[in-house]
């Protein structure tokens, strides 16, 4: 080692203060850049895993291929594991769910069965094709007793329905009507097995599905030349061009349908949707420039603020001899010197404070979304190979820019800091004004900051890079919430139950439900469907853009919408009015009937898959609704009642499933509703009972058991549950990115302010030793924070205001939804730089007061 490294290394022991302080910015930095790296790749790894125990793992399936195509999709290189599948079809069981009258029969190989999560319960599982399955629920549902060696005959077909020559599927649920089948069996085929094992009821298989799930076996040296068979593929990589590359193999060799695991894919960071690839890519882009540019700061700043004192040692090596380059090197060795130790430390700190942060999280996480799997530490080399280079190339930055400034001035300069230092009248000038309005405590603090603009403008920069930070990472956590929000498709139950043929569910059926066990909140929906004609100037955006385009739609300058209303009773709606603001009183009055309105609705566009929320309806409180009833077949009208507006509103009540454009759903009382109603309409009213329960599949089994006739019953539950934990884990991950860039901010101004406070020592002892009081000298600190935050939020608001627009327009790719300024954020943001500026000045004073006046003068150092 050179004698000018041996000496930069003395110099850094010197000033311990200013190499903890420089170590910190530089820790913190990197701990910040890893943490969010690893929080990332952290809940991507969940949901994949959750993604494959609930629906298996595959990334690509080819349907309906002969042996020929399936012997090309096993030659590809990019495939790396194939499960072949078939479905053969439904049996009839006679059992004793009326919902769930078959067996479904499906067909894996020995890769398809551990790539689907099939498991095993007892006996073992199936190896031939003669050999079978079966789910336990046939056992503990439809009370048909098995055991392992029973010998069955099955007679396997499709199902269709009556005046339909496309089969049904296991999504879809039993045809009835009145009590009857409306379904039959066709292409039946006589099959015969062997039960070798029990199977739990697999994840995949929807709570309404007709068929309990069995399993036989399928091998593919015996899959016939005219057999056609599902084949699931895992690929060897998943990236971006696995849709290009499927689709070429798919048409090369004619296989007519592909599908892609979008759920598995969308959390790998891919999907086929030019929109959804865009907002995802923008979005990333956007938040890793975030990321860097707070990290390259809080480096930049751990160096820059202390520029003066490496120019005067600096300086001092130049007098002795050190030439250009030996100065350069020795700041850029600092660099490395404080690098080495930094970056390993940074690195097992964030990775320490996100495994402290996910072993507190885990336990609510599964039990509130009765998941077994848990949020794992996910360290990929890619998340440290950025942290490592993110931070070398900013303390390279930080490091390089100043030796190469230190290194051209000369010695003299250099030691006595005369390029730091403006004392220029015109460069110290400030306005009469200040004076006169604050004192001259506020007029030495102003010249304080023009004396010496570089350490200004460094804090300055802290702060707005602080602010940017905030406000930015603030909004795309809001838009990643309403994005998630209207991606879903709000399911707020678990069941819902309803008569198959339209009926109302009479009272006492609803209290017989309601008072199951497990059944833990309820909710009664009836609906009726009315119409009405809405002004021209009410319509919602998307109507009144297709009306300039054809104003045939519109006669005598009105609209027809479809009206849904909702019938909630008595405790139902006084919760709901409760929650949305609105009068119970008035709402059960029906004598002046009055509703609740949903005024912003939610859907997908057709064709783009693109998410939007905008108005349905442009009206106000206090406005009426004329409601009439138009026969499209005959163009006849009936003019009904009408109805007041009472309130509105973006929320619904649990269980209803809003209208889409040129419709409106209107919440009322039963009371209202029957006033509504006229005598046709009362047949047309369809009740619908939504529940939330502990056990869900225990009480779908209990209701199912009471038979009663056409009562149909969806168990929603695992949507619910999905929604959920994809809201949970959002929230988590956007407090806690908010919580991290908070700290680090926090940590960014104190690290610079108490920094730049210890390099003014001798400036303060100054001002004491020509008479200023300690009351003067707090007053003018005070002055300078004040100067600090305005200043800041003068460059921060706009700058961060910049950003949230291109954040929106990243997330308008894929979600439409309108800007919204986070005025709460804004408002918490000027506080929080006040009282940051102002409490790290005063801490940092504070020390500087204990010192001695005649140390403070001669020190050379901090």
């Amino acid at each position: 080692m050179n004698i000018v490294n041996k000496l930069t290394i003395r110099h850094l022991k010197q000033n311990k203060r200013r190499t903890l302080v420089t170590l910190i910015g530089v820790v913190i930095s990197v701990a910040m850049v890893t943490a969010v790296a690893t929080l990332v790749s952290s809940f991507s790894d969940l949901m994949i895993r959750q993604t494959i125990a609930n629906s298996g793992e595959w990334h690509v399936q080819y349907q309906e291929v002969n042996k020929d195509q399936l012997a090309a999709i096993l030659d590809d290189d990019a495939t790396k594991t194939v499960a072949i599948t078939r479905d053969l079809g439904y049996a009839a069981i006679g059992g004793e769910n009326p919902n769930k009258p078959y067996l479904f029969i499906q067909q894996y190989d020995a890769q398809g069965i551990a790539q689907f999560q099939v498991e095993l319960s007892k006996g073992r599982l199936p190896q031939t094709d003669k050999e079978i399955v079966i789910s336990e629920a046939v056992v503990t549902n439809a009370k048909v007793k098995y055991e392992i060696g029973d010998r069955l005959t099955l007679r396997v077909g499709e199902r269709f329905e009556q005046g339909n020559d496309q089969p049904l599927g296991q999504t879809e649920s039993l045809r009835r009507e009145e009590g009857n089948l409306t379904e039959t069996l066709q292409h039946i085929e006589t099959q015969d097995y062997t039960v070798v094992g029990f199977i739990k009821r697999p994840v995949w298989e929807a709570a309404w599905a007709p068929g309990y799930t069995v399993i036989s076996y399928i091998d593919e040296d015996l899959i016939g030349a005219n057999q056609r068979v599902n084949a699931a593929v895992v690929l060897q990589k998943v990236n971006r061009s696995l849709f290009a590359h499927a689709g070429k193999l798919a048409e090369s060799n004619h296989i007519a349908t592909v599908q892609y695991n979008n759920d598995l894919l969308h959390y790998y960071g891919l999907s086929k949707s030019r929109a959804s690839s865009s907002t995802m890519i923008s979005l990333s882009a956007i938040l890793m420039a975030v990321i860097m540019i707070g990290s390259v700061s809080l480096i930049y700043n751990a160096f820059a603020i202390s520029v003066s004192e490496r120019s005067r040692h600096l300086g001092m090596l130049a007098s002795v001899g050190a030439t250009k380059r030996q100065k350069r090197n020795s700041v850029l060795f600092e660099g490395v010197v404080i690098g080495l130790i930094s970056i390993p430390v940074g690195i097992l700190c964030g990775l320490a404070g996100i495994g402290i942060t996910f072993w507190f999280m885990n336990p609510m996480i599964q039990g509130a979304l009765w998941t077994k799997e848990k949020l794992a530490l996910a360290v990929t080399p890619l998340s440290l190979l950025i942290s490592c280079a993110v931070s070398m190339l900013t303390i390279l930055i930080s490091t390089y820019l100043p030796a190469v400034k230190a290194s051209k001035i000369s010695a003299m300069d250099a030691i006595r800091q005369t390029s730091d230092v403006k004392l220029t009248v015109k460069s110290v000038k400030t306005s009469k004004f200040i004076r006169k309005l604050f004192g001259i405590e506020a007029e030495i603090g102003l010249k304080n900051l023009k004396r010496n603009k570089r350490r200004y403008h460094t804090i300055v920069f802290s702060l707005v890079i602080s602010i940017v930070l905030f406000l930015t990472v603030s909004f795309f956590t809001a838009g990643l919430k309403q994005s998630l929000k209207l991606s879903q498709q709000g399911i707020k139950y678990d069941i819902e139950v309803s008569y198959g043929n339209g009926q109302r569910l009479d009272d006492q059926l609803i209290r017989s439900i309601a008072s199951l066990d497990d059944v833990t909140e309820y909710n009664v929906i009836d609906e009726l469907y009315k119409d009405t004609w809405v002004a021209e100037a009410q319509l919602a955006d998307e109507l009144q853009e297709l009306v300039k385009e054809d104003i045939s739609l519109v006669q005598d300058g009105k609209y027809l919408y479809t009206i849904k209303i909702h019938a909630l009773n008595d405790s139902g709606l006084q919760a709901y009015a409760k929650a949305v603001g609105a009068d119970y009183e008035q709402l059960t009055d029906p004598e002046h009937p009055a509703a609740i309105v949903i005024d912003t609705i939610r859907y997908e566009e057709r064709g783009t898959g693109r998410f939007v929320q905008t108005k349905a309806i442009y009206t106000k409180i206090g406005q009426r609704i004329e409601l009439t009833n138009v026969d499209f077949e005959t163009g006849e009208e009936t003019k009904g009642s009408s109805v007041t507006v009472a309130a509105l509103t973006d929320q619904a009540p649990m269980g209803m499933t809003p209208l889409g454009v040129s419709g409106l759903n209107i919440i009322v009382s039963e009371r209202v509703m029957n006033r509504l109603a006229d005598e046709e309409d009362m047949a047309n009213i369809e009740t619908f009972l939504h529940l939330k329960s502990a056990d869900p599949m225990r009480t779908q089994q209990q209701i199912e058991e009471m038979q009663v006739t056409n009562l149909q019953t969806y168990n929603l539950y695992q949507s619910r549950k999905s929604e959920e934990q994809q809201v949970l884990l959002m929230s988590v991950f956007s407090y806690g990115f908010i919580v991290l860039i908070s700290a680090i901010s926090i940590a960014n101004i104190f690290n610079t302010i108490s920094t730049g406070v210890s390099l003014r020592k001798r400036e303060f002892a100054m001002l004491k030793s020509v008479g200023m009081t300690p009351k003067s000298f707090t007053k003018m600190l005070n002055y300078e924070s004040i100067f600090y935050g305005v200043k800041s939020l003068l460059f921060g608001l706009p700058v961060s205001f910049i950003v949230m627009v291109l954040i929106y327009k990243a997330f308008s790719n894929k979600f439409g939804f309108a800007f919204a300024m986070p005025w709460t954020s804004i408002v918490a943001v000027i506080a929080a730089v006040f009282v940051i500026v102002g409490s790290a000045m005063l801490y940092s004073a504070a020390k500087v007061k204990r010192e001695n006046l005649m140390d403070a003068l001669k020190q050379e150092s901090i």
